[in-house]
């Protein structure tokens, strides 16, 4: 049970004399932040008291008089200026935790079941996964864990994009360039290169094309910041002065984002020009850019070849990709891809046309929204459909294959337009009573605060990116393990498979406990450490306490028999359990959001509790057997909610470090 919402809940009944809502005022009731103003605090007084007319003093006595709290706090008192303080009647708070160490769920009680989609990571099975792909698995996969647990229907669908133009491109490179031998012996890496390689030469030949009319742009900018700068030294108005300036700031900044363009375009063409071989293909293959989308088409409508070679090239991507998902820990329920959806698309635009949403426009078959100056294109002017026209074959298949209540679409932040097209589409197309979200996130950024590259320029590969974070974290493990007073503990098996949770677990924590809607920076050192707020420290506290186990050679079945010995007599076993108690408000949080963040706050605030607890609480050096049996309770319960709350983040746990 959550104190927080038990609270809440006495207070509910009294709000509902004072205000039409409610909920506003129940979200004002928090943790208190200082202990010293008791463990919560009911700030709704104030704001109440401000459109009744009444004075916020007596409106919050008026509350504390009618609130039914008596067997719940030890004081309800208020202070300053309207401020409702309340402190938990301890005897409350060891019945609680009494009753979480015989529950499995920790106290989370379990909410009204909805049946949910989430639709995560998404890659093209034709290029190996990048870091790119990183966000979207574990933001999603953390999601998904975590709406599970709290008692929802949920169905993972990894909507992988099998069916596009990247296909076109690996034909075409297939049937011009493959080596053969290569190809048998690794066919992914092949297609890998085969892909690169024809999207390389599409880049060169669109460059040639643009980067004339770059220049003239380029020039032009010049000319208008000349003679603005020239106007701008006759003006005698302080206010037009400042206005020309913004003007010539503005100018000189797109110019600036032109000239870098232009850069990027003439080290695409330098890459060409400079390499014989490469500027040989480009001329042979003048035409490359059609004839793969030329490819693309003939997949689509049937041609034999094309669909044996994408027959024969799929199984073997899907194969590569969850190689990646293992060393992930990521897996799905349904993994129904573009290719799935494709004999629907037809009737989607049937439909849409047929109902008014949908109108020919230039050719193209789109539908407008009023408050987008861009349409909504499901099927281009050359009959080719569109991730619109998926997207919404998708929806209308989840809702009468699975009856699907919510669907969570974890995408990055660039596709923001897409999605509030879609589901503006959606809506209008009848399915309004369906919860639609985008739960949108930022970029992984180089020290450089750019997109995270190799040192070529090249984007960096998921895999190899996961494999040097177990590498750096078996050191890590290594070193610690051998610097230990007594030698080392753990055997080679064991180190390895620690360095495998703290790389991995490394690598999840340092992306989840960000705002998802941030960009962060990655950062080995910071990601790995072993203090601060990290996977790591965490992990660590954790094994700390399995540590406390392991030398009191405490047998835990016969422990949690005792539970009754369970008391809170320290402020810092008090705290500490509190926090505990508080695991439910992070999950309610972290649904209510789709913030991940906020259970890893939870985490480290209870790593920090847990410090505290140990600075003034002996445990096995404690004398009194009854005051140290109930320590080893609240290290268990402890450790079980820091187990769960990991396993949550799809992080490992282990019990030795």
């Amino acid at each position: 049970m959550s104190a927080l919402q038990e609270i809440r809940n006495r207070f509910a009944p009294v709000l509902a004399g004072l205000t039409d809502d409610v909920e506003s005022s129940l979200s004002m009731i928090r943790s208190s932040q200082d202990p010293k103003f008791g463990d919560f605090q009911a700030n709704c007084a104030m704001p109440l008291a401000k459109k009744s007319g009444v004075a916020p003093r007596d409106l919050a006595q008026q509350m504390v008089d009618q609130v039914q709290l008596d067997d719940l706090c030890e004081t309800v008192e208020v202070a300053g200026p309207g401020f409702i303080n309340l402190k938990l009647r301890t005897d409350w708070l060891e019945q609680q935790a009494r009753r979480i160490v015989a529950d499995d769920r920790l106290g989370v009680q379990q909410v009204e079941p909805k049946k949910i989609v989430i639709d995560y990571s998404s890659p093209n099975v034709a290029k190996p996964m990048h870091v790119g792909h990183l966000r979207s698995s574990v933001i999603g996969n953390c999601l998904e864990r975590v709406l599970r647990f709290l008692g929802h229907d949920v169905i993972s669908d990894n909507h992988i994009g099998d069916w596009g133009t990247q296909f076109g491109m690996i034909i075409y490179g297939y049937g011009n360039f493959v080596d053969e031998s290569t190809y048998a012996k690794e066919p992914v890496a092949e297609l890998a290169r085969l892909y690169r390689l024809v999207n390389q030469l599409s880049d060169y030949h669109d460059a040639c094309s643009k980067q004339p009319a770059l220049e003239e742009q380029i020039r032009s900018y010049g000319d208008r910041i000349t003679g603005s700068e020239l106007m701008a030294e006759f003006e005698n108005s302080e206010t037009e002065k400042k206005k020309k300036k913004k003007a010539l700031k503005k100018l000189r900044s797109e110019q600036d984002g032109l000239r870098e363009t232009l850069s990027s375009m003439q080290s695409k063409l330098e890459t060409i020009d400079s390499d014989s071989e490469l500027k040989k293909l480009a001329t042979a293959h003048a035409d490359i850019a059609r004839l793969a989308r030329l490819e693309t088409a003939k997949l689509h409508s049937g041609d034999e070849g094309n669909r044996a070679l994408w027959d024969e090239f799929l199984p073997e991507c899907l194969k590569a990709l969850d190689h990646v998902y293992e060393k992930l820990g990521v897996s799905f329920d349904k993994t129904l891809g573009e290719s799935f959806y494709q004999p629907m698309l037809a009737d989607v635009v049937a439909n849409l046309k047929e109902s008014g949403l949908a109108t020919d426009s230039d050719g193209a078959v789109c539908v407008f929204a009023e408050d987008n100056a861009a349409p909504f294109i499901v099927q281009k002017s050359d009959g080719a459909f569109t991730y619109a026209t998926t997207d919404l074959a998708t929806i209308r298949y989840r809702v009468e294959e699975f009856g699907t209540q919510v669907m969570l679409y974890v995408v990055d932040t660039r596709q923001s337009e897409h999605f509030k097209l879609l589901m503006d589409t959606a809506k209008r197309w009848g399915y309004g009573d369906v919860e639609i979200q985008h739960v949108n996130f930022g970029t992984v950024l180089g020290d450089d605060r750019r997109p995270f590259k190799t040192r070529s320029g090249d984007t960096v590969g998921l895999e190899s990116l996961l494999d040097e974070a177990v590498a750096r974290a078996y050191k890590i493990v290594c070193d610690n393990d051998d610097a230990k007073p007594n030698g080392p503990e753990l055997d080679e098996s064991e180190r390895r498979s620690v360095g495998e949770a703290v790389g991995i677990g490394g690598i999840k924590y340092a992306d989840l406990h960000h705002n998802r809607e941030s960009d962060y920076v990655f950062n080995w050192d910071k990601m790995l450490a072993k203090t601060g707020d990290t996977a790591a420290y965490i992990q660590y506290a954790n094994a700390r306490i399995n540590g406390i186990f392991r030398k009191g050679d405490i047998d835990l079945e016969s422990l949690r028999s005792d539970a009754e010995s369970l008391r809170l007599e320290h402020a810092s076993e008090r705290g500490l359990f509190q926090q505990i108690l508080s695991f439910e408000d992070a999950l309610i949080v972290v649904e209510r959001e789709m913030r991940p963040n906020m259970l890893t706050q939870f985490l480290f605030d209870t790593a920090n509790r847990l410090s505290s607890f140990y600075q003034d609480c002996p445990v096995l050096k404690e004398e009194d057997d009854a005051v140290r049996t109930s320590r080893l309770l609240l290290c268990d319960l402890t450790s079980r909610t820091l187990t769960q709350g990991l396993e949550l983040l799809g992080i490992d746990a282990p019990k030795q470090m």
